[in-house]
């Protein structure tokens, strides 16, 4: 049976979608050394992340494409909050590079290795990684406003659990 059209192109998956069209204004808030629009962006992405999976459940609109659109936008955004990172703020990211690195390692390590095993791209929603993402993303954003250093430790060590379950 394939799917109809109200299962491929409904709100949910076209939140998901514009979620993965963020990553490239990021690159650009980046590369132009913007890091306060950068951070917004972040924000944003992550205020996308949130509704697509609500609305997904209150409109009953749950669909196979909207659950990849989700782990490919979480894996783009992620994916690219990494990178633009040592782009805004390598020295901050040198410091800090033995946390960085399980929190990085934590999100790609476990859908690599269901990649291997099933031959297709995972997707990981318990309730430990949706914390680890919540953690994460604010931790980020203090250390990297200046306001606080320990949280992101912090995450890195929830990661690692949310990575283990």
């Amino acid at each position: 049976m394939s799917p109809t059209k109200n299962q491929i192109v409904n709100a949910p998956n076209l939140i998901s979608l514009l979620r993965i069209l963020v990553a490239p204004v990021m690159f650009y808030f980046a590369l132009n050394q913007q890091p306060m629009w950068f951070i917004a962006a972040i924000i944003f992405a992550e205020f996308t992340d949130v509704l697509d999976g609500f609305l997904a459940r209150v409109l009953k609109q749950i669909t196979p494409l909207g659950s990849h659109l989700d782990s490919w936008g979480d894996f783009v955004i992620y994916s690219t909050m990494a990178i633009c990172a040592w782009i805004l703020w390598p020295d901050i990211l040198q410091r800090e590079i033995v946390y960085f690195s399980i929190i990085v390692l934590s999100f790609t390590l476990p859908a690599l290795i269901g990649f291997i095993k099933f031959h297709t791209f995972t997707s990981y929603h318990t309730w430990s990684v949706k914390l680890a993402v919540a953690i994460v993303v604010i931790s980020y954003i203090l250390l990297f406003t200046g306001l606080l250093d320990w949280p992101f430790r912090v995450a890195a060590f929830i990661c690692l659990y949310a990575a283990i379950e």
